[in-house]
């Protein structure tokens, strides 16, 4: 999702982690790594390897005893030489069968094999084999007159998941290899039993997911069930596109839950649910204790207010609606997959402008690097806030796939759609919905995908009848 041109660091990876970068990255999603703080410079110079030129005697191996499974090494009693202060090298005997030497009580450091140095310091070596668990619980201690309880584990949430020794800071870092932890909006899913299924997944090329979606059900006052689904896509070159998106899902579905069962026509209620997002994806770029009314110092009119796209659908009593700004869509795909499926809502996008106007054929402007430029969304800095709605009554049963760009980027057609959409999506939208976001990332994934399905259901005769 793009709104406007990106800064761009020209670098393709991280100079730190080599972790893929995208161009309007200002840090490495995965070491925390500043961007905007490269130098500016030419290359390094060169460093040359320099051979060393005088001969150097290497001292013979060891012998090796025939019965021996230890490799043949050098100690350093071995070898004779000065450290850094000039003082003559330690002839320390240096055990390798984790037997201690006489006089050397069990549990000192010298358990282990030890470095001396000019006698400040003895630094015991590691042991790797102290260091397999994951979970960070300490290994048992020696016997002793007392028992000492081992420390409590840490809490699985806390740890990293990459090093298993780090606790995880309040930035999502790990404290002790710095590597990024899975944030909880990686990987979303939502199941309404046999309504709705809902899949949101960060993708395989951006830091973070800045979808954000909403699944839920409700009764209209004659008591015949609604199901709703609103889906919310963060223009990333905005300032906090998550928080927005996230904003905007939850204040339409609040709407429409409290719009539908007072009797409100689902259409109009989904108007009004667009308006609801709005109003708390501006109320975001507000100064703290600025009221609605003073627009003129929003944060936004600096170029910062966060933003995002939403398109939304009502199953409700045999009848279809949806509601869209931006780029997010709505398809139709009935359960008769002879029968045409239908792409139910309009891009507000610079492509579908282009050929709206007749510059442009669908494939040349959905093949334009402006193609994806949005002309509408939510936020304080929009344009003009002009929702779209439609009502369908559909003739048949079928799904509604409601979803982001980062899905229908890989099934674009109506028909490109409904091939991917599995046959029993209607008895499974959850796992409909997976497939879906799976598609996708087998694709590519280069942008967060979000996907909804909502079975629609033909009223019974009973039901149209009474």
């Amino acid at each position: 999702m793009s709104q406007k041109p990106k800064p761009s660091h020209g670098l393709a990876a991280c100079p730190g982690c080599a972790e893929p970068l995208d161009s309007g990255d200002r840090y490495c999603g995965a070491c925390g790594h500043d961007l905007t703080a490269l130098p500016v410079g030419g290359p390094e110079p060169d460093r040359p390897t320099v051979a060393i030129g005088t001969p150097v005697v290497w001292p013979d191996a060891p012998p090796r005893d025939a019965g021996s499974l230890s490799t043949a090494t050098q100690h350093p009693g071995d070898l004779p030489g000065t450290d850094s202060g000039g003082r003559d090298l330690p002839t320390l005997a240096v055990r390798t069968d984790g037997v201690p030497e006489p006089g050397v009580p069990a549990g000192s450091p010298g358990d282990g094999p030890t470095v001396s140095g000019s006698g400040d310091f003895e630094l015991a070596a590691p042991d790797p084999r102290t260091a397999v668990r994951a979970d960070l619980t300490a290994p048992a201690p020696a016997p002793a007159p007392a028992p000492t309880a081992a420390p409590a584990a840490l809490p699985a949430a806390g740890v990293c998941v990459a090093c298993r020794a780090g606790r995880v800071d309040t930035d999502g870092y790990c404290e002790h290899c710095g590597h990024a932890q899975p944030r909880e909006r990686d990987h979303v899913e939502r199941e309404l039993a046999g309504l709705a299924g809902a899949v949101s997944d960060r993708g395989l090329r951006h830091h973070r997911n800045e979808d954000a979606f909403a699944v839920s059900a409700t009764t209209l006052p004659d008591g015949s069930p609604a199901t709703l689904a609103i889906v919310c896509d963060g223009v990333s070159s905005a300032t906090r596109p998550d928080e927005a998106s996230a904003a905007a899902a939850e204040a339409a579905s609040a709407s429409l839950l409290a719009a539908l069962p007072r009797g409100t026509h689902p259409q109009q209620a989904m108007h009004e649910a667009i308006v609801a997002a709005s109003e708390a994806v501006n109320s975001l770029a507000r100064e703290p204790g600025e009221d609605a009314g003073g627009h003129d110092s929003l944060r936004a009119r600096a170029g910062g207010a966060p933003a995002c796209t939403i398109v939304g659908s009502v199953v409700a009593d045999g009848l279809l609606v949806v509601g869209w700004i931006g780029d997010s869509r709505v398809y139709w795909v009935p359960d008769d997959r002879t029968t045409p499926p239908a792409r139910l809502t309009e891009d507000d996008s610079w492509a579908a402008q282009m050929v709206a106007a007749g510059l442009m054929n669908e494939a040349e402007a959905y093949a334009d690097e402006r193609a994806h430029a949005i002309t509408g969304w939510l936020g304080a800095d929009a344009y003009e806030l002009d929702p779209h709605t439609a009502a369908f009554k559909p003739d048949r049963s079928g799904v509604v796939v409601v979803c982001t760009d980062g899905l229908w980027n890989y099934a674009e057609g109506p028909e490109d759609m409904a091939r991917v959409v599995p046959p029993d999506a209607a008895d499974r939208p959850l796992h409909s919905a997976r497939v879906l976001v799976g598609h996708a990332l087998d694709g590519g994934g280069h942008d967060n995908v979000t996907v909804a399905v909502l079975p629609f259901a033909l009223p019974s005769a009973g039901a149209a009848t009474a």
